[in-house]
């Protein structure tokens, strides 16, 4: 919570008033801030944070379909009647497994990215996020229900003090707090530049913080608690807990086929947002640099992404 308020009121301000004050992409930003102080590179300084974003989300993109798939499994049933759900994990995100699924999640991100900002992004943003509230509300109470939730809140909400003295802890904390807000990403100058000139970024930058830190708190009264009812390891976590462990806990409850529903569509929907966040800069950067239109950039980032992705998976099998 301190480096939330600190990065908050600070870097993510920063980044939106920059955009703002620049009226362009990282590129153009970084340029036009070294050209006043007489110096060149701003550009190449630019690039930097750009290829960033595209990287991660080259990553990402295969995550979501993976979420993909696992929503089209638990749709179907199968999710739910396979035996050894680490080995059916195991298939789709190993030997390009979730290719197709990964590819679907690349053009939903892209179909929206193309309709630009207020007619594309905007408009499913004001869909796809309350509707990840409401399910992860529906999530946390049914995981209240369950025997043994108790343990999970209390892991999350009785403090250790002693762990402050331990400089690991305070690492940790910015690092998530850096990564959660996006910090460095240029998504948040991207949006910065496409500000009004009279909006109140203060008051944005706190909106970002406050429900970026209230989506984060809401999943793990969802997960922490989860996993105490079957006496698991509450510090673990990776793509495991996710994929093989919360569709294990699904098949044991009442109702678990739509509680898995629920769920997945719930972190697809938070998937492709925060795609849309970080392509969003490659994009920009694309029109901006070769001077062609959002569609013709949304196909040359897109098409890049998915080969290089393909290529990553090709590695990694």
């Amino acid at each position: 919570f301190i480096f939330v308020v600190i990065l908050g009121f600070s870097g993510v301000v920063g980044e939106m008033a920059f955009g703002r004050a620049m009226k362009t992409g990282p590129l153009g930003a970084f340029g036009k801030a070294m050209e006043m102080r007489g110096k060149k590179g701003g550009k190449l300084l630019g690039m930097i944070p750009v290829l960033g974003s595209f990287a991660i989300a080259v990553g990402y993109s295969v995550v979501v379909g993976w979420f993909l798939r696992f929503l089209w499994g638990a749709v179907t049933g199968e999710l739910m009647e396979t035996k050894d759900t680490g080995a059916y994990f195991g298939e789709i995100s190993g030997n390009f497994g979730s290719v197709g699924w990964h590819f679907l999640g690349l053009g939903l991100t892209f179909l929206i990215m193309i309709f630009g900002i207020s007619k594309g992004i905007e408009k499913m943003n004001k869909i796809m996020m309350p509707v990840f509230f409401v399910f992860f509300i529906f999530l946390m109470i049914r995981v209240f229900t369950l025997d043994h939730a108790a343990a999970g809140y209390e892991y999350l909400f009785v403090p250790k003090w002693e762990y402050l003295k331990n400089p690991k802890t305070w690492v940790y904390a910015l690092g998530q707090a850096f990564f959660s807000l996006s910090v460095a990403g240029n998504g948040t100058l991207i949006y910065g530049s496409y500000l009004d000139d009279q909006e109140d970024i203060p008051a944005s930058a706190r909106n970002v913080a406050f429900f970026d830190t209230l989506a984060a708190m809401l999943a793990a009264l969802v997960l922490i608690p989860a996993m105490a009812t079957v006496g698991a390891q509450l510090d673990q976590g990776g793509p495991g807990l996710l994929f093989i462990f919360l569709p294990n806990l699904f098949k044991g409850m009442a109702g678990g086929r739509i509680i898995a529903m629920i769920f997945f569509v719930a972190v697809t929907f938070a998937g492709i947002t925060s795609l849309i966040n970080l392509y969003e800069a490659p994009i920009a950067t694309v029109q901006e640099k070769f001077h062609i239109g959002r569609k013709s950039a949304c196909a040359a980032v897109g098409l890049t992404g998915a080969a290089v992705s393909l290529c990553i998976q090709g590695i990694v099998s």
